[in-house]
């Protein structure tokens, strides 16, 4: 075996039992308190649920790239792989379909509603990851590894719901499809060679992520600045913006031809 490879899977492992050496992780019920409660037209947490459009604009433009690029000429199509292409459609379905789960869990937030914002966000991370692993590792892994991938994803947010309706629930394993995931993608751009130009973009993408993660959690200190955005809504935008440095990347990036 590969020696980056075996490296991979000791860091997923480490990554995996550590999440699972923690006690179970409840969801706090003040998860659900946003600041910004303001209300336009009869919207309840107006910014909050209307900040989605964001999601819903990147995740159909990318849609729009990748099928656009299934029907072009073979010598104009992007992807030196066609399967490399489902990976990254699954993404942008993803994050169109995050604007819709995450607007109505903050039009009257609560945990029934949160399992509806959670679950097309695991096939965003998971898409991505399996997009990443077909380019870094090879195109067999990233597509045998798709739909396991997305299966994990759901169901660690359909395992927190029902551990939630026995009395306790259990945020681990979407911890581990959230944030592990996140960090398997920094492993494979550090450990394996990329296929295309523009790797840093991916970089960049997860920064632009993290930011997005600081911001949720200033949710209340920033709204406090002026009254006028809070944190969160400023993180749909920062998150939205994320997502389209994935598609900016597709668009610019081109193949890296290696000397044999």
């Amino acid at each position: 075996m590969n020696w980056r490879v075996l490296m991979l899977w000791l860091a997923i492992a480490a990554i995996t039992i550590g999440v699972f050496l923690v006690p179970p992780i409840s969801q706090s019920e003040n998860y659900h308190h946003f600041v910004d409660t303001r209300t336009f037209g009869g919207l309840q947490n107006a910014f909050d649920v209307a900040s989605n459009a964001f999601f819903l604009i990147v995740g159909l433009l990318g849609m729009h790239f990748i099928l656009g690029d299934l029907s072009a000429a073979p010598s104009a199509q992007r992807f030196l792989d066609p399967r490399e292409r489902w990976p990254y459609l699954l993404f942008f379905v993803g994050v169109a379909l995050t604007a819709f789960g995450s607007a109505y869990y903050h039009s009257h937030p609560d945990d029934a509603r949160l399992v509806w914002d959670r679950l097309p966000m695991t096939l965003g991370f998971m898409s991505l990851l399996a997009a990443t692993l077909s380019e870094r590792i090879n195109v067999k892994t990233g597509t045998r590894l798709l739909v396991p991938l997305l299966i994990f994803g759901i169901a660690s947010v359909l395992y927190w719901n029902v551990t939630l309706a026995h009395g306790a629930g259990d945020l681990r394993p979407y911890v581990l499809a959230q944030f592990g995931s996140l960090l398997v993608l920094l492993l494979l751009v550090a450990l394996f060679p990329p296929s295309y130009t523009r790797g840093a973009d991916l970089i960049a993408s997860l920064l632009i992520y993290a930011l997005a993660k600081v911001l949720e959690a200033a949710d209340r200190p920033i709204f406090k600045l002026g009254g006028i955005v809070s944190g969160h809504t400023l993180k749909h935008v920062t998150a939205a913006v994320s997502a389209y440095w994935i598609l900016r990347m597709l668009k610019l990036r081109a193949p890296i031809t290696r000397a044999t």
